[in-house]
């Protein structure tokens, strides 16, 4: 019962910490969450796939790289590394507007009337107790809203007037 406890208490930590990420991540860069937001609620499908395509496409490059860094020595290793690492950066990045723009997706489809401050909190709460459901959570839900949210925010880094 004990490991129970703590499971409750680390993943409150977590969606504690996820919520101040939001936040702040959509305070200061509030155009681009917006921009992926809206690229989440009208065209969900179609994030799905660039997200999938982009980061099967983008995962095995840096694979690649970093397995030939494995067996090359000295500069040749760091000259691997660097790109397989940036590659890997701009993911993390992506994944981290993209899921904001879902959070504040699903806060807005279950709490319309509220602020976005409550939305945001709300909706990473629902969002990371979804997620941290067993096996569905774990193997559908999470991989969903991750390769939606980086299709999203391609969609919206690439619109017309975006930049």
């Amino acid at each position: 019962m004990n490991e129970f406890y703590r499971l409750i208490l680390w993943l409150a930590a977590l969606i504690s910490g996820l919520i101040g990420y939001f936040l702040v991540l959509g305070a200061l860069f509030s155009k681009r969450t917006a921009q992926t937001q809206s690229a989440i609620a009208s065209m969900p499908n179609r994030a799905l796939g660039i997200g999938a395509v982009n980061f099967v496409f983008f995962s095995v490059i840096a694979f690649i790289l970093f397995s030939v860094s494995d067996s090359a020595g000295g500069v040749v290793r760091v000259i691997l590394t660097i790109p397989a690492l940036a590659i890997i950066a701009a993911l993390v990045i992506a994944l981290s507007f993209g899921l904001a723009g879902v959070v504040n997706v699903v806060g807005e489809r279950v709490l319309p009337e509220a602020s976005s401050l409550k939305r945001t909190i709300w909706g990473t709460v629902f969002l990371g107790l979804a997620c941290a459901l067993p096996f569905v959570g774990w193997f559908l839900m999470l991989p969903y809203v991750g390769l939606v949210g980086i299709g999203a925010f391609i969609i919206g880094y690439f619109q017309r007037g975006s930049n």
